[in-house]
């Protein structure tokens, strides 16, 4: 047995019956073959809206580029979604755009924007087979200079209507539940890895227990004094 396995073992003897399911059902249907990215987000209720929509789909990362705006969480409309999910926040530094771009890039990402150029893909005509990280702009301005050079891909949905473009996170819901759909029906190994599912379900119950973080150190402990 390995460490991770013994302290999520020692966890499932302290929480619910019922939440054991829960963490084992929704792990297993966790991704971070496509993580999200939102840009210097105004309207703090759309990047909550955008938690909520990640959680409910099943896409585990965020990161929240904070180069102009200070992101505020929304309780009330993520009803939550911020416990479930890896939420990185990148806004040290002059450029914080860079700065994740090129973490992203590291981890073998490649970068999309969403853009309403005509020339852009779809969400059914983008190539899945590596990694994405798909970023979303302002409301107002969209996507910033520094994001659209560095993306490998542009991104849209085709409209068919006298309105140019969707509220930001309905953008958001309709893009990731039609690339959800292509996951699921493609030939991709695109679930987490069942260490990742183990250190990501650990996360779960530390955030869920008073003192989640020391009883996961406590029994690191034990580990390896046996």
């Amino acid at each position: 047995m390995t460490e991770d396995a013994y302290v999520l073992q020692e966890f499932y003897k302290i929480i619910t019956p019922n939440k054991v399911d829960m963490f084992e059902r929704i792990a297993a249907q966790r991704t971070k073959h496509i993580v999200v990215g939102v840009e210097n987000i105004q309207q703090d209720h759309n990047a909550s809206a955008i938690m909520r929509s990640m959680d409910c789909l099943g896409f585990q990362e965020l990161h929240l580029i904070e180069k102009n705006n200070t992101y505020q969480f929304q309780r009330d409309i993520a009803l939550g979604a911020a416990r479930w999910l890896d939420v990185e926040q990148h806004q040290e530094g002059p450029e914080p755009v860079l700065n994740a771009i090129a973490q992203l890039k590291s981890k073998g990402y490649r970068i999309v924007a969403t853009s309403p150029h005509h020339k852009a893909k779809t969400p059914q005509t983008i190539n899945l087979d590596q990694p994405l990280a798909l970023f979303f702009g302002a409301e107002k301005h969209g996507i910033s200079e520094e994001l659209l050079q560095n993306a490998a891909d542009l991104l849209h949905i085709p409209m068919h209507g006298f309105t140019e473009s969707f509220n930001l996170s309905v953008s958001a819901a309709i893009i990731l539940n039609a690339l959800r759909t292509r996951l699921e029906q493609s030939n991709i190994n695109w679930l987490l890895s069942e260490e990742e599912r183990t250190q990501l379900k650990i996360t779960w119950c530390e955030r869920i227990l008073n003192g989640g973080p020391q009883l996961a150190q406590k029994f690191r402990k034990e580990f390896k004094k046996d």
